[in-house]
């Protein structure tokens, strides 16, 4: 354990592994809220569009009762959001210090955009009952793109650290001439914003069906669990495939952009050509390899489409410039584990495919929606591992070839450091149980509804009350209509 340790702090600090440890939590925790503060807005407006356009009041309570769903994970993203930008002056001043004013503008972005999301949020929730439908829905159109603006700012920053671009440095190594366009638009921007929006998207439509996918095991074979899962699930059925082909090109462009970073996740240790590609597997500080499958010539073959295609390794660079052993193990771990659930998700939306296609109807299969159900947390998986392996590749430098971790670290004490680290871990427990909590009271909420509109409703009338307007009255038993409030 020790020398693990050792080797992943390769010579730091003594306060860098706390720091490490508590900006990985609270990034690792942040992260799995982003794709539904991005992602969810857009699915929940293609449900209330549907709903709209085809007078469907169970696509239109569906997407009420998302909305509100979307303003509770928004809350809780505040609390966590806050948090790791008050991390980033605490814990990496030298960081901001001496780059903020290059890459900082990719924060401001965020910033503008959070309030903007925030703002569209509140009118959304507003408008239900006390609004014209479709001016409602025009209202919160731009909902989306205020999300994918804010997902723009937090790319920008993170490509910018893997190819800093955009300035020039002064006899003392300070930045000065600052271009901003080229700060912003750097050569991993595009490969990583693509990437990044199409997996959380996917990754939301996933786990909104998979909720509907255990009610449908559970034997809740309604129109509104059917309409909960197919629209979500088709969304990121589509999108699995591009998801594979966006990945692949992600790695190549870090192929050639950061050979040393794909080197550390494919686990590369001399240059040479003819490299066999291993899945999963460990490096050791020697450069030998234990465990793992190794298949033949299939890393050049894949990074090249040429098995003569030559891989830089670890030692082309010295040891104090490249990833510990330990760190390239990391990162390999993840990449593999990303990889293997992305292939397992093209599969299962090809099975959802075939039967959408062949019978116009869903897979009668329970183990189909077993895997469905499934399918949400594994994307979960997959986005977590997909930062550890942005992150822990590009070790030991947090701005790539230009500034160390070791170097941007706080000089506050490690006692200090793992106090705080202490305290966070807490707050972010209570905040999370609290965010569950909710879910779970209104899903039973909602649940006893619609459980209610069935005593004396017909099957078809499950929406509760519609969002626009009391729920339709059941005729009498006395055989003479109501009439239906309007």
């Amino acid at each position: 354990m020790n020398s693990a340790i050792d080797h992943f702090l390769a010579d730091g600090p003594p306060q860098l592994l706390p720091a490490r440890e508590l900006m990985a939590f609270t990034l690792g925790t942040h992260i799995l809220l982003v794709p539904f503060g991005v992602a969810l807005p857009a699915i929940t407006l293609l449900m209330h569009y549907r709903g709209l356009r085809k007078g469907d009041a169970v696509a239109l309570l569906l997407a009420r009762r998302w909305s509100a769903v979307m303003a509770v994970q928004f809350a809780i993203g505040i609390v966590t959001g806050t948090v790791l930008s008050f991390e980033f002056g605490l814990l990496w001043p030298g960081l901001m210090g001496r780059w903020g004013d290059v890459f900082g503008l990719g924060f401001g972005v965020e910033a503008w955009a959070f309030f903007l999301e925030a703002i569209l949020i509140a009118i959304y929730l507003y408008g239900w009952r006390r609004l014209k439908p479709w001016t409602h829905f025009w209202l919160a159109a731009p909902l989306p793109l205020a999300a994918l603006m804010g997902a723009f700012g937090i790319v920008a920053a993170n490509a910018w650290m893997n190819t800093p671009r955009g300035f020039t440095l002064d006899p003392s190594g300070n930045p000065v001439d600052v271009d901003v366009r080229q700060a912003v638009f750097t050569p991993m921007f595009g490969p990583e914003y693509w990437h990044f929006v199409v997996g959380v998207i996917l990754t939301a439509g996933y786990v909104v069906a998979g909720v509907y996918a255990v009610g449908w095991l559970r034997g809740r074979r309604d129109r509104y669990h059917r309409l909960g899962f197919t629209v979500p699930f088709s969304v990121a059925a589509i999108l699995t495939p591009v998801q594979f082909v966006l990945g692949d090109s992600i790695a190549r462009s870090v192929f050639h952009k950061q050979p040393v970073k794909f080197a550390a996740t494919e686990i590369v240790w001399k240059t040479d050509t003819h490299v066999p590609e291993y899945l999963f597997g460990r490096l050791h500080p020697d450069g030998s390899i234990s465990g793992g499958i190794r298949i033949p010539q299939l890393d050049s073959i894949l990074a090249g489409f040429s098995p003569d295609t030559k891989v830089t390794g670890l030692t082309s660079v010295p040891v104090s410039d490249r990833p510990t052993a330990t760190q390239a193990t990391i990162a390999h771990w993840a990449f593999d584990i990303m990889v293997s659930i992305g292939s397992l998700l093209v599969l299962l939306a090809l099975w959802y495919g075939w039967c959408r296609l062949r019978r116009r109807d869903l897979p009668r299969s329970r183990w189909f929606f077993r895997c469905a159900a499934l399918a949400g947390a594994a994307c979960l998986l997959t986005v977590e591992c997909g930062w550890i392996t942005t992150e822990v590749g590009r070790q030991p430098w947090i701005v790539y070839q230009h500034m160390r971790v070791s170097e941007a670290v706080t000089d506050t004490r490690a006692g200090s450091l793992w106090a705080m680290f202490g305290i966070v871990v807490v707050v972010y427990v209570l905040v999370l149980g609290s965010f569950l909590t909710i879910l779970l009271k209104m899903s039973g909420r909602w649940r006893r509804a619609d459980e209610d509109a069935l005593v004396g409703a017909a099957a078809e009338d499950l929406e509760g009350d519609t969002p626009y307007g009391p729920r339709p009255r059941p005729l009498s038993t006395s055989g003479r209509g109501e009439g239906r409030d309007r």
